[in-house]
């Protein structure tokens, strides 16, 4: 069986938005959703910056009862299904629930809720601890939540492949759909870290920006990058079958024509010099594709900011492509949002879709300076109009997980 695969519903929780459309509208303007930390007391800490979502109140959207059941990540990304499937028009009272499937990816799962619940414990004792700390904390438990929601008895994953979690999330649900194991599947990631002990983790191993400037601090390939920031947020598709789609007349807002992985099996936090798996998992996505390199129309880069990644990201993308790579246009989310870890990902899979729909590719913003080894062309600081029909996603995880991903628009179908 060799199913195509179409999605039918976005949803989104992002530091510039709120919602698929306030999103949308940021992230084509060039939005920058980075500020100083409002989640604790920065002011004498090195980093002091980070992507937070400011306007989320959970009492929006969930029962008091629900709220003390759910870890913030969890709130965001059942949030982001929400609007994914309300966007969807899926009837599920109509379809057969046992071919509805979920597969969400995250780095840390419930850190907030871990930090929290130790910290009664070592103040009070075992007794103090909340009963429902393993139901809040456990990575798995969006899409057990997810699946509960909305009663989806299929195919159920959970990958943790940190940085690169959330676009394994959407692949590993593509597969699914593609060989017939599930006719729907609602895939993505969330992720919500800002907090000290993530902070000071980065920090130590020098991963993050010490910049106190906002609009200076996310600046992937720029000669002057000095880190990545963190983030926060969730991304959720719902994917079908085209058969499946087409049957109930859904509304199809592109194709997933193509998923590859790779490993580096090199070192634990850095990518091979050069890229190697960096070149193999775009080949191995643009080759289940079908496609030739010259058919990638845009790359939307992991970019997240930091020295080794960018250097061998670029590297990667000139070696590939070649002479296309010239022509290529590339952006970074990230400059925007900042690195949502697991959730990154996904909720570039959805900028993907918008600038397909749009015909219209986001800028990056921040970078300034171009590393003269990493000339591309990068859309800097404003966006523009483009013909597209197939875009390339990447995302690069610790522990060196590499994945990539061709979205393609709804034209052909």
């Amino acid at each position: 069986m060799n199913n195509r695969v179409v999605i039918t519903g976005l949803g989104v929780v992002s530091p510039i938005g709120i919602g698929l459309d306030s999103f949308e509208k940021a992230m084509m303007a060039g939005k920058c959703g980075i500020d100083f930390i409002k989640a604790y007391d920065a002011t004498n800490e090195k980093v002091k910056l980070a992507a937070e979502i400011l306007d989320f109140d959970p009492q929006d959207y969930f029962s008091r009862k629900q709220i003390g059941r759910m870890d913030r990540f969890v709130q965001l990304g059942i949030v982001a299904a929400r609007e994914a499937v309300k966007e969807s028009r899926l009837n599920l009272k109509e379809i057969d629930l046992n071919y509805v499937g979920v597969s969400t990816g995250t780095g840390v799962g419930g850190i907030g809720t871990l930090l929290k619940e130790t910290k009664k414990l070592m103040k009070n004792g075992l007794n103090y601890v909340n009963a429902l700390f393993i139901p809040k904390f456990l990575p798995n438990i969006l899409t057990g939540n997810i699946a509960i929601e909305f009663g989806a008895m299929g195919p159920s994953y959970s990958p943790t492949t940190a940085c690169a979690a959330g676009t394994d999330a959407i692949g590993i649900a593509y597969k699914l759909l593609k060989y017939g194991e599930a006719k729907v599947m609602i895939a993505g990631g969330a992720e919500s870290c800002i907090n000290p002990l993530m902070i000071a983790g980065f920090t130590n191993m020098n991963a993050l920006t010490q910049s106190t400037n906002p609009k200076k601090a996310s600046m992937p390939f720029d000669v002057n990058r000095s880190g990545f920031v963190l983030g926060e947020g969730a991304g959720m598709l719902v994917l079908e079958t085209l058969e499946h789609a087409l049957e109930r007349k859904a509304n199809i807002l592109g194709e997933i024509l193509g998923y590859g992985q790779s490993c580096d099996a090199y070192h634990l936090t850095s990518s091979t010099p050069g890229g190697a798996g960096a070149i193999k998992s775009m080949a191995n996505a643009i080759d289940d594709a079908n496609l030739k390199i010259s058919q990638i129309d845009s790359i939307n880069t992991h970019g997240t900011s930091t020295l080794i990644n960018d250097k061998n990201e670029v590297h990667a993308i000139m070696s590939l492509f070649k002479e296309h790579a010239i022509h290529l246009p590339v952006n970074s989310t990230k400059s925007m949002i900042g690195h949502l870890q697991g959730a990154s990902g996904a909720v570039e899979a959805i900028g993907c879709i918008l600038e397909l729909k749009n015909q219209y590719l986001h800028p990056t913003i921040g970078t300034q300076t171009i590393d003269p080894d990493s000339v591309l062309d990068y859309l800097l600081g404003k966006g523009r109009p483009e013909r597209l029909n197939c875009i390339l996603s990447n995302s690069f995880g610790f522990g060196g997980h590499n994945s990539s991903i061709v979205f393609a628009n709804n034209h052909s179908l």
